[in-house]
């Protein structure tokens, strides 16, 4: 049986990840900061739940520990801004909040992983469109843009030390979708998206390593 850890699992996308990799067949481990949210719904001997602040070395290595193996990271945890309309608007404390939970956190649990991770295993980094720079018109959403963007570079500065290790690194743009994040206007719902992500999934393989992509595969200009 593959196992998947997946971050930021108690609601919206990394809930339904965590439905659907159960349905697939994972062994599941999910993790949450303060609340578990919809996780309490599962009844399931496959899946494992911890507390875990993705911004916390220790809590991450506590968790890591308790994983024989690593085939699946989900770096799905994040956090939008304070949707910032002008420069002059920006906090400037909660921006560095962001960026730290958006880009850097996902590093340091991708770090804190890889003795569990081995040839075969793969990472994806949940990232956005709005991390894309040349699609980067309509301008604002300052720090989360910029947190998704650090993320790609973060995730292909690191992926020929994952190349070596027989480690495949997606990152993906799940869409706009309706959760708390993405808002009730959304044009997708969690299932569609996810169900777009377990087939990004399923068909990586080392050949498409650094891929940046949409849940339906489209790629996107970074």
């Amino acid at each position: 049986m593959k196992t998947a850890v997946v971050t930021g699992a108690n609601r919206g996308i990394g809930l339904e990840l965590t439905r659907q990799l159960l349905d697939s067949g994972y062994n599941v481990h999910a993790t949450y900061r303060s609340n578990k949210g919809g996780l309490e719904q599962f009844d399931s001997d496959n899946l494992s739940i911890y507390q875990m602040d993705v911004r916390d070395k220790m809590q991450i290595s506590n968790v890591v520990q308790s994983v024989d193996k690593i085939d699946l990271l989900i770096n799905n945890a994040g956090v939008a801004d304070g949707r910032w309309q002008s420069i002059s608007e920006i906090d400037m404390e909660h921006a560095l909040e962001v960026l730290n939970v958006n880009a850097v956190s996902p590093v340091l649990v991708t770090q804190q992983s890889l003795p569990k991770l081995s040839n075969g295993s793969k990472v994806v980094m949940m990232s956005s469109l709005m991390g894309s720079i040349s699609d980067c018109q309509s301008g604002r959403s300052y720090a989360y843009r910029a947190s998704k963007t650090a993320l790609n570079m973060f995730s292909m500065a690191m992926k020929n030390e994952l190349d070596a290790n027989g480690i495949s690194l997606l990152i993906m743009h799940p869409g706009w979708v309706e959760t708390d994040m993405g808002g009730p206007n959304a044009p997708l719902s969690t299932e569609e998206s996810v169900s777009g992500i377990m087939q990004r999934i399923e068909e990586q393989d080392m050949s498409m390593s650094g891929r940046y992509v949409e849940f339906d595969g489209s790629p996107i200009e970074w």
